[in-house]
């Protein structure tokens, strides 16, 4: 059975509001559990944030900005806002959010979301076939191939453009759980995960 759209676009855009630079402006573990229930869009499909991870920059060898102000890191030493994409295991893209002050390179690890818009493209994408929901997009690199996010996107600006993130008018009431990171080595005792409680659609350890 084919999945089916919970809401189309203009549905959707007519329901949220696009998040403000000063939204992001804050410690990535406090920007992280704001994402939660958000709404992060690209082209013609959309889902909502159930799961994300906080990496606390300078101070946490798990980040990395960590190793300091490099090429690939210097976007997170800007503005908050911005898109930061880059590749792991040579073949998934992962898509971070630039959080705090300019010159505190903090970051917002998006996990894992809950599809909304475009269920068709997202699965034709991933050469999905189950049609169960839940693992559409329960992952970093899942979420990002079925919303065709790439090293492209990186830098991108999160408050406008077609790669951004929106907040719903009436935003939904949910429990937040707080757990260590995962599919890390350092730092993995750091209560630096946060997820939509008891969500179907969080990512599996």
């Amino acid at each position: 059975m084919p999945l089916t759209d919970k809401l189309n676009q203009r549905q959707l855009l007519q329901h949220t509001v696009p998040l403000a630079r000063d939204f992001f402006d804050r410690p990535a573990d406090q920007l992280a559990p704001a994402l939660l229930g958000c709404v992060l869009l690209h082209g013609k499909t959309a889902g909502m944030i159930v799961e994300a991870e906080a990496y606390l920059g300078l101070t946490d060898v798990a980040a990395h900005a960590s190793r300091g102000l490099t090429e690939r890191t210097r976007i997170m030493f800007g503005p908050p806002g911005y898109a930061y994409v880059y590749l792991i295991y040579g073949m998934h893209q992962c898509l971070n959010v630039v959080a705090a002050k300019e010159g505190i390179p903090h970051c917002v690890l998006i996990r894992a979301i809950e599809p909304l818009t475009g269920l068709a493209i997202m699965a034709e994408r991933r050469r999905y076939s189950s049609g169960l929901l839940p693992g559409l997009a329960n992952g970093p690199g899942k979420l990002t191939q079925a919303l065709a996010i790439e090293r492209k996107h990186y830098g991108a600006d999160l408050t406008k453009g077609t790669l951004r993130i929106r907040q719903w008018h009436d935003h939904p009431n949910f429990d937040i759980e707080i757990t260590p990171r995962i599919g890390i080595k350092d730092n993995i005792d750091w209560p630096m995960r946060f997820i939509w409680a008891r969500h179907p659609c969080v990512s599996r350890r």
